[in-house]
């Protein structure tokens, strides 16, 4: 199926420049594909007494995460947020895609958005018992997560599949700079659409556009060490140069030309 988000998202170096930190994605079942975008697994290793943090910008996702023992349900958060790790550890997670989570919540995904609660509230002492259980590999988990996910799989929702097929021109089409765009694309009245994503996504079309393509400008100026963030910036669709430095800055913590820099040095040059 068509990704409806992206694979970028940790700030400052790429991932396989994270000290001790490894990032692996695993595609989910067939038959869940349309409401799971991807498994995924953080697993660290460091030495005694050693600490580190990765700073990630998050995807405008419902995530079901596995840490210390524990099942959380993390709405979509808005802001980019640092994990601190030492020792050796992991972290599993379930990626929905943007708006497939809400026929399992049964309520408006917005009353998620920056908010995560123990899974148990959602699915009762079920939820307990799996994460109870989650203690094997990662091909053991996905198996676990996604027998539960069928027990509960709840009726199909048409609109769950407008909204992806949404997000994933949000995410793809270059041609897409304004929310305008996506109305006159889809043949939605513009209060249609906001009241749709606030529903299904829990964030509006305009963040979650943005969003994407921050986070590809992030992975660009921190791969691309010599590339002119202005050329980067024209061609994710941003044709005031004012507006983008605004944008990031405001998302990331600095600005494009600091980012870069900090980049090349092979620091992590941002916290939350």
């Amino acid at each position: 199926m068509t990704s409806t988000t992206s694979e970028y998202g940790v700030l400052g170096v790429r991932d396989a420049d994270v000290p001790g930190f490894r990032l692996v994605r695993f595609e989910p079942a067939p038959d869940l594909a349309a409401l799971v975008e991807r498994h995924w697994l953080v697993s660290w290793e460091l030495p005694v007494g050693q600490t580190s943090s990765v700073t990630l910008l998050p995807h405008p996702c419902v995530n079901l995460v596995l840490d210390a023992g524990r099942l959380a349900v993390s709405g979509v958060a808005r802001d980019r947020f640092t994990y601190a790790y030492r020792g050796a550890g992991r972290v599993f997670g379930v990626k929905f895609r943007p708006g497939a989570f809400l026929p399992f919540l049964g309520a408006p995904v917005s009353g998620l958005t920056g908010v995560v609660l123990p899974a148990e509230q959602l699915w009762g002492p079920a939820a307990a018992g799996l994460a109870a259980s989650m203690t094997g590999p990662v091909e053991e988990l996905i198996v676990q997560v996604e027998t539960f996910l069928r027990e509960r799989r709840p009726a199909p929702d048409p609109q769950v599949e407008l909204v992806g097929r949404i997000v994933a021109a949000l995410l793809h089409d270059r041609t897409i700079t304004r929310v305008d765009d996506v109305t006159a694309r889809f043949g939605l009245a513009p209060r249609t659409l906001q009241r749709m994503f606030q529903r299904y996504v829990g964030v509006s079309p305009k963040w979650v556009l943005r969003r994407y393509r921050l986070h590809e400008a992030a992975a660009r100026l921190a791969a691309e060490l010599d590339r002119p963030w202005a050329g980067v910036a024209a061609e994710l669709g941003y044709f005031d140069q004012s507006h983008f430095i605004r944008d990031f800055a405001a998302a990331i913590g600095m600005t494009p030309v600091a980012y870069a820099r900090a980049c090349r040095r092979q620091e992590a040059p941002v916290s939350a």
